[in-house]
């Protein structure tokens, strides 16, 4: 069996993207909801005025590279920049604020007790 390997910052666009790109890089115990691990591209997107994360499970993610502001809901924003993490209990409602227009920020997102996601790929 090979074992997955990859690099985090290979394949950042060069150029603004209409959306966010999700991509899944492993997961295991998807049929009980253990751990998925995905990188996430942005280039300026921010949650919708209003919207709210609220998930049934806990997220630890970690900007690698770019800048970005995470809310917490009840609490002040948070500038994120390379190295900077953050661990989102479940239920705790949060959104993104800002990333940065200018330069591809590239997030590494660790799913914890999501139930029923199964290992994907790109654009999910």
């Amino acid at each position: 069996m090979s074992v997955p390997f990859g690099n985090l910052l290979t394949g950042l666009p060069s150029g603004a993207l209409s959306g966010e790109i999700f991509t899944t890089l492993t997961a295991s115990g998807a049929s009980s909801g253990t751990v998925r691990i995905e990188r996430i591209l942005s280039t300026g997107q921010a949650s919708p005025d209003g919207f709210w994360y609220d998930q049934g499970w806990d997220e630890f993610v970690l900007v690698v590279q770019g800048a970005a502001r995470l809310q917490i809901e009840g609490e002040a924003e948070r500038a994120l920049g390379p190295g900077d993490w953050m661990m989102i209990p479940a239920r705790r409602r949060h959104r993104v604020a800002w990333t940065d227009p200018g330069a591809p920020t590239v997030w590494l997102a660790v799913h914890i007790g999501e139930p029923g996601r199964g290992p994907q790929r790109e654009d999910e």
